[in-house]
């Protein structure tokens, strides 16, 4: 490598030297979504120029119109994942049941869950989306793989990662060993270590929520959010700044770079509509609750450790408050004495 710099696909193998009785598997699976990742964002990078802009006219699992973007990286990441014989099967935010490896391949040991296109709405106005994946072992050798095999809790993942298609590509990985940031080198077609060992500030004056929900808001969470907006003058004696993005993967990326929370809190509103939250617990809580965790960070559904919940179906959604740990304890402090 150049100025020797270490690439992903370096970094995982001596990562993987570390692992006893480690058989390589493991390394190969994660290049596959690494190049998955490097396709979407080629795809990204061009847009309107492709014709991959607006939408399928198409819904999802869950009720939400279709991106054309979310269809084609949906079929990158099966496309590449499925024919090396590292996975039993998959599943997509953007399909309703598994992806089991088809007969003609051979099948491993490992599961794969992802959001190919997280943020797809942002793609027409040219903001930053990206992608959430998390690697799961497979009970039983994952000969027969069922939907039962995903429902896990986030502590068992094996990996999780995101990569971020902004003004640069990233990858964020984590192996529970740390996290660490790898910048897409367009000149080589390459993955380089740029952000080794990211860590979240434990303290924060900033928070990205959706304001206009603010009506529905539970107690805890309203309670918070007033006091930071009542700054200097409130009870945090401290002026707080507000963000709101839209996209998980780049407001996660913010607060790995330079700390904060974020919040996309259970309301009345989802109550109403009888949902149990708005993110999905296997496609993008789970992935950005175990990095964030591996940061030094924290994530809660508002009242529970988010890695803990046990998984009762694939498309389950949870409220989610991660980021800077403080503040996170404090919002799970409110919770308790409401």
């Amino acid at each position: 490598m150049h100025n020797g710099s270490i690439s992903i696909t370096q970094f995982i193998i001596e990562e993987q030297r570390h692992v006893a009785g480690a058989t390589g598997d493991f390394t190969s699976l994660l290049n596959d979504v690494v190049t998955a990742c490097k396709v979407i964002s080629n795809m990204v990078n061009h847009g309107a120029l492709v014709g991959v802009l607006g939408s399928a006219g198409s819904e999802n699992v869950q009720g939400e119109t279709q991106k054309k973007m979310d269809i084609l990286s949906n079929d990158v990441f099966l496309k590449s994942n499925e024919w090396a014989g590292h996975l039993a099967a998959m599943a997509s935010e953007e399909m309703d049941d598994i992806y089991p490896i088809p007969d003609k391949y051979p099948r491993g040991k490992y599961l794969l869950t992802f959001d190919p296109l997280d943020g797809s709405s942002n793609m027409d106005v040219n903001v930053s989306v990206g992608t959430i994946f998390s690697i799961l072992r497979c009970a039983g050798g994952g000969a027969a793989p069922t939907e039962r095999d995903f429902l896990q809790a986030g502590t068992q993942q094996v990996a999780a990662g995101y990569a971020l298609y902004g003004p640069s590509t990233m990858m964020v990985l984590t192996t529970g060993n740390g996290v660490n940031g790898f910048t897409l080198d367009q000149n080589i077609g390459e993955f380089i270590l740029t952000h080794p060992n990211m860590t979240i500030p434990a303290d924060t004056r900033e928070f990205a929520i959706n304001a206009s929900n603010m009506r529905f808001w539970e107690p805890p969470v309203a309670r918070y959010v007033q006091e930071c907006l009542d700054g200097k003058d409130g009870p945090r004696g401290d002026d707080f700044n507000m963000r709101w993005i839209a996209s998980m993967v780049a407001e996660v990326h913010r607060i790995l770079t330079r700390g904060g929370i974020f919040m996309y809190p259970m309301d009345a509103k989802m109550k109403e509509k009888g949902l149990s939250g708005k993110l999905r617990l296997l496609y993008e809580a789970n992935p950005m609750s175990f990095i964030v965790e591996q940061a030094g960070g924290g994530s809660i559904t508002g009242t529970e450790r988010i890695l803990d919940l046990q998984p009762e179906s694939l498309h389950q959604r949870v409220p989610v408050i991660l980021g800077s740990k403080n503040e996170v304890e404090r919002i799970l402090g409110y919770h308790k004495q409401d």
